[in-house]
């Protein structure tokens, strides 16, 4: 019977991350698509999700409004989330789609609170699993990028994502210490907006933003191969006429400076909470990045500065915490750190 049940479930890691939502299925990155979803308001039908949305995202008319149903990397809006991880799970290709039964594992926040978690369960029930796991997103990342969790070995990981920073050192498969704050990258995005807005009279929008922090987004004042100045079209706030300006990646690394030493802080004051032997193994080891944040560049050297001790940029640091789930997922009962329902 157990076989038959296992015949019939349909296995899917799912990394819920308030900028994008990645999903594993059949041991591939299927879906790798924005959080986002663009309903009617007057019915609440949904009209698109993931990248379909994004390109009407601060666009739309007053028949329609784009959602982005994720905060701070924990649902929001509850009943836009489900539409959403129902829609994007709709678009993975080769599903058999007449089965019900999902198994899944679901990444999550260290910081998240016992009613986040719920609002997680229930989402992925309404969508069909009838097996829900939670993995904390440190320890996915850690699987993710090859560590074994489960030795006495001291490891710290810092996946910067769009909500939230998840800063945690990670031994015998269970979290030693942890600092999870909702600096990360989409408030970078906000820095820009606020910077563009007070420096230059220009409004961008969110998207404008996303695509400054990408082409010429920097920790660091001074970079060895310097990104080219990024040309940016917005509203003239003098005028209310569109121009364009040209941003170099020097004013980007002062405006995101405030946030990136928030960052710097808790990573600080994590090694400042980590007992001796485990912290003698990270001066060994070193810092691990993952997280779209770790793709700004110079971060990895501005940590290093502060911290005096190695960082280690994960390859493809953007998928690194999918991986550890879709990891997680193929070995349930193997890991023990992963949260069921009952223990709720």
């Amino acid at each position: 019977m157990k076989n038959l049940f296992n015949f019939f479930t349909q296995e899917i890691a799912i990394d819920l991350g308030t900028a994008n939502t990645l999903i594993i299925f059949n041991d591939e990155v299927i879906i790798d698509e924005p959080s986002i979803v663009a309903v009617k308001r007057n019915n609440n039908e949904v009209i698109a999700v993931g990248k379909t949305a994004m390109m009407m995202h601060e666009k739309t008319h007053q028949k329609i409004k784009t959602i982005r149903p994720l905060k701070d990397g924990v649902i929001a809006d509850f009943e836009a989330a489900e539409r959403m991880i129902q829609g994007l799970i709709d678009l993975v290709p080769n599903r058999r789609k007449f089965l019900s039964n999902m198994r899944m594992v679901i990444c999550i926040p260290s910081g998240i609170t016992e009613v986040e978690k719920r609002a997680v369960f229930d989402s992925a029930e309404h969508v069909g699993s009838r097996e829900t796991y939670l993995i904390h997103e440190p320890m996915a990342a850690a699987l993710g990028i090859g560590l074994d969790v489960t030795e006495p070995i001291g490891n710290m990981i810092i996946d910067i994502g769009g909500g939230t920073t998840e800063i945690a050192v990670i031994a015998l498969a269970g979290i030693v210490c942890d600092q999870s704050i909702r600096t990360a990258g989409d408030e970078f995005t906000i820095d820009i907006m606020n910077y563009m807005r007070r420096q230059h009279n220009i409004l961008i929008g969110e998207r404008t933003a996303e695509q400054i922090k990408i082409h010429v987004g920097a920790a660091l004042h001074e970079l060895e191969n310097p990104p080219e100045d990024f040309p940016v079209n917005g509203r003239d706030l003098m005028t209310g006429i569109p121009k364009q300006i040209k941003v170099a990646y020097t004013e980007i690394s002062h405006c995101l400076d405030k946030s990136i030493s928030k960052i710097e802080e808790a990573i600080l004051k994590a090694l400042e909470s980590t007992p001796p032997e485990l912290a003698a193994d990270i001066y060994q080891t070193g810092l691990y990045l993952t997280g779209g944040g770790a793709l700004l560049r110079g971060l990895d050297k501005r940590i290093a500065q502060k911290t005096k001790l190695p960082v280690h940029i994960a390859e493809d640091p953007l998928r690194a915490v999918v991986r550890g789930t879709g990891i997680a997922l193929k070995n349930i009962a193997k890991y023990s750190f992963l949260i069921t329902q009952k223990n709720m």
